[in-house]
């Protein structure tokens, strides 16, 4: 059977996943979040459990600016406990050695494992894509049909849209297109609470807030080479590529992220 779609709450009003017979995952607590010590294959084997049974799972990448968020923004924190977060970037790694002893199991960021997902699973399924300014959608989901040409990518709207009847008419375009994935890239952490106030399984059964994703998919912004991701330093050269937007996120993020874990340790 189709678990139907739950009921949307109000505005400002967390959601609740319904329970399942799932294990949960394993998590690790970084500031106001539980981050999940998963594989990309657990990690998977989720998503597609959630698409085989209709039933609603909501996705997030956690990286050092969202643990910043989750203290200071409790709505986002209530939502984000509802998700299931997956690690994404060095500073959760360096996180988890201060507070675990180990990094997180792999590095699960949204840039890399979406495509990776999209290749390895075993359904064919219709993606919507939200977010980015006009026209990003609209290449993003050329550029991801090409890639992965037995996946449907539709592209739903850009991501400069206001609450009340804007939101409700793209709710109404992705019912209609009976989606089986959304991708919503409006950044942390209005992405995470469009998906937690607007989006079930009648919308679509699996979400994810992407970020940057359908920027970097359309070509709008560069992403760094693969060198550069391998010596995990890809936060540096957003930085200088965009460094207006991030500076704030990064040169003062960073060392107050790791003073929040440093005190999270020493009260641990």
């Amino acid at each position: 059977m189709i678990d139907p779609a739950p009921k949307r709450p109000a505005a400002g009003t967390p959601v609740k996943v319904r329970q399942t017979t799932e294990t949960p995952a394993v998590t690790r607590r970084l500031g106001g979040l539980d981050v999940a010590a998963v594989t990309g294959a657990e990690a998977i084997a989720r998503i597609e459990a959630a698409l085989a049974a209709r039933r609603r799972l909501q996705i997030a990448f956690v990286n050092a600016h969202c643990v910043n968020v989750s203290v200071t923004d409790a709505d986002y924190s209530a939502v984000m406990a509802q998700m299931l977060c997956l690690p994404d970037g060095i500073g959760v790694d360096v996180g988890s050695r201060m507070l675990f002893g180990e990094p997180f199991p792999e590095n699960l960021n949204g840039t890399d494992f979406l495509p990776r997902f999209f290749s390895e699973t075993r359904f064919e399924l219709r993606v919507g894509l939200v977010g980015g300014e006009p026209g990003v959608v609209d290449r993003a989901a050329e550029r991801f049909g090409e890639r992965f040409p037995r996946h449907r990518f539709l592209a739903v709207s850009h991501g400069f849209f206001s609450e009340g009847p804007e939101t409700e008419q793209i709710l109404d375009w992705i019912r209609l297109a009976r989606l089986d994935v959304l991708l919503v890239g409006i950044g942390v952490p209005r992405q995470e609470l469009f998906i937690a106030r607007h989006v079930g399984a009648r919308e679509a059964p699996v979400s994810f807030g992407v970020g940057a994703l359908l920027d970097f998919t359309a070509g709008k912004v560069a992403r760094a080479p693969a060198w550069v991701r391998r010596m995990r330093l890809e936060w540096v050269w957003r930085l200088l590529m965009e460094p207006r937007r991030l500076a704030k996120r990064y040169l003062a993020g960073n060392p107050v992220f790791l003073a929040r874990i440093a005190r999270q340790r020493i009260r641990k």
